[in-house]
């Protein structure tokens, strides 16, 4: 191994505030680092110094003289003239019409949807977020020893995320990346270092090994960290008891994570929640019945759409950027029309709506003032907060809180818009993108406030981390006119969309192996009547799956009400009726999972 970068004694301020403070690192060949830490807190500072975009106040940093390195910054400085092609082919001595016999750049360009950009438009008429892919895609085709990366899944949807944790993973190189994506910390990264209060502590492994050592020394904190800690065992909790957890750490470690999160109960009662969210919202919701959908430009989002909202039921949507997930969402709320068909909306129904765009609030308003305009406390659950103990919650502090809204970043404007969604005591909470601008200590806080919240919840994210963490079921919209249900969650979506790129023969690179060079469809080892039984045994395990799904609805139903006359003998008898059921629609699950396998194979 050799070492690529040294830190000695790095210090930094701007103004007043002293971001690092006697820091000393170093990078080796090979090394995966995710930086983490609160907004604010330095990250992108500690890359600028370690890159050299931003010289330190003292100490020394030293590059190997060889060193291969590209950055990738939230800026993306491009010039507005150049074409896509300039400025991801250009620098390789390539012209336009020969990127298709590089595999690499034939790899990266598809991934990352640029050619569907056009590689002769020019950059000044890209969207933010298509000047980051552009961006990140001229990093990617180049030979480096080290890319250092900041924030780069930011604008890429699901797909687009797993896609380059593949790619990443696939190559030989060293890299730094600040992102609040856990899932994508937790995949690439063998290393964390976490920036607070001017110093870098590094920890071995990615995500779930970081939320162990802090959920460790949360423990030994003293009674003014005991609601850090709590926070720290509830999210180790989830993580130990949910898909097998990818941790580094020898088998004593692991030993030593159950015990911590012995008494730490499930994240959230699902039974409680839906009595209390049928309490508060009977048992109508949002219904949407054959109706007909369709985007602001006429094309056809969904046709023949029967969609019922339960109380308490927590959805997952997900889709291609462009698929109408956000136009979903508006016809949902009511505010974009039906072509045909109808929405019923509940008579106790309490819309919360975090839209994309961002409220139109007097500048001069104090940000606690502009929360309490709202209302001054909020029931979350068995808890009561006031406004300024729920904006504090989401990451402004008591001094940020008198700022006033004009000065704020976008980011805090968007937490901001969160917080006075939350506040305003919703029972249909419809959240699109809210993970955007969050870091992770932020993320947390919301995702524990949602565990207590009893209502119904529609959430579009591309943090599958999030998704899988606060939703009980994942739909998806492929462009075929349906709203389809996913069994599987986000690893059956991106199963799908690989098999319909390879339907299709679009040339899109098979998610589940990075190197491989788009071709044509690949040809299934199966015969035709093998695939056809194979697809007819499918479509058997889908029908006794969705004559489970009312049984199974309507016990969750029974223990509601169950719940609400405190009947616990009828309850115990009904929980193990549901827990029957389920573990029956599991097993079909795992069966129609495996011979989904069979046929891609």
């Amino acid at each position: 191994m050799a070492n690529l970068i040294n830190l000695e004694s790095v210090s930094k301020s701007f103004g007043l505030k002293t971001l690092l403070d006697s820091v000393s690192l170093g990078v080796q060949t090979g090394d995966r680092i995710g930086v983490v830490g609160l907004n604010g807190g330095g990250k992108t500072t500690l890359l600028e110094v370690i890159t050299g975009i931003e010289p330190p106040d003292s100490g020394r940093v030293s590059h190997n003289s060889d060193l291969r390195m590209a950055v990738v910054t939230q800026r993306a400085e491009l010039d507005p003239e150049a074409t896509v092609a300039d400025v991801v082919l250009a620098p390789l001595g390539l012209e336009t019409f020969e990127w298709a016999s590089n595999a690499k750049v034939r790899e990266v360009l598809g991934g990352l949807g640029i050619v569907d950009l056009g590689l002769d438009t020019k950059v000044g008429q890209l969207s933010g977020g298509e000047r980051r892919r552009t961006n990140l895609a001229a990093a990617l085709v180049q030979d480096l020893d080290l890319i250092v990366l900041d924030e780069p899944t930011n604008h890429l949807d699901v797909e687009g995320v797993q896609w380059l944790a593949s790619y990443l993973l696939s190559r030989k190189l060293a890299i730094i990346v600040v992102t609040h994506d856990r899932w994508f910390l937790d995949t690439v990264a063998t290393r964390t270092w976490e920036v607070h209060d001017g110093r870098v502590d590094a920890y071995e492994g990615g995500y779930n090994d970081w939320i162990f050592a802090r959920a460790e020394r949360a423990r030994q904190a003293d009674a003014m960290e005991q609601r850090r800690q709590n926070l720290a065992r509830k999210e180790l909790a989830w993580l130990r008891r949910g898909a097998p957890a990818r941790t580094s750490k020898p088998r004593y470690r692991i030993e030593a994570a159950e015990a911590l999160i012995a008494d730490v109960p499930e994240p959230r009662n699902k039974v409680e929640l839906i009595a209390f969210a049928k309490q508060r919202q009977g048992k109508v919701v949002v219904e949407l019945e054959d109706a007909r959908i369709e985007t602001p430009d006429g094309r056809m989002l969904v046709d023949h759409l029967t969609w019922r909202l339960a109380p308490g039921e927590r959805i997952g949507l997900v889709g291609v950027n462009g698929s109408g997930k956000t136009t979903l969402l508006r016809a949902l709320a009511g505010a974009h029309p039906l072509a045909a068909g109808k929405r019923i909306e509940g008579r106790t129904v309490r819309l919360g709506w975090l839209r994309q765009e961002l409220d139109d609030l007097d500048p001069s308003l104090r940000l606690l003032d502009a929360v309490e305009e709202v209302a001054t406390y909020v029931q979350l659950g068995k808890k009561e907060l006031s406004a300024s103990q729920l904006a504090e919650r989401l990451g402004f502090s008591a001094k940020r809180q008198r700022t006033p809204v004009g000065d704020l970043s976008g980011g805090e404007r968007r937490r901001l818009q969160l917080t006075r969604v939350l506040m305003a005591e919703p029972n249909l909470l419809l959240l699109d993108e809210p993970t955007n601008d969050l870091d992770i200590a932020t993320l947390q806080e919301l995702e524990s406030l949602l565990d207590s919240w009893a209502g119904t919840m529609v959430v579009i994210s591309h943090d599958r981390y999030l998704i899988e963490r606060i939703a009980d079921s994942t739909w998806a919209l492929f462009g075929d006119g349906k709203l389809t249900n996913l069994p599987g969650g986000i690893d059956e979506y991106l199963s799908r969309r690989a098999q319909l790129a390879a339907a299709e023969g679009t040339g899109v690179v098979d998610l589940g192996e990075p190197n491989k060079a788009p071709a044509a469809p690949k040809k299934s080892a199966l015969s035709s009547q093998q695939q056809r039984e194979i697809s007819k045994q499918m479509s058997a395990l889908e029908r006794k799956m969705n004559k489970l799904d009312p049984r199974i609805e309507k016990l969750n139903e029974d223990m509601a009400e169950a719940a609400v006359a405190v009947d616990t003998a009828k309850l115990a008898d009904l929980d193990k009726q549901l827990k029957a059921l389920q573990s029956e629609r599991e097993e079909l699950e795992m069966e129609w999972l495996e011979l989904g396998e069979r046929l891609e194979s």
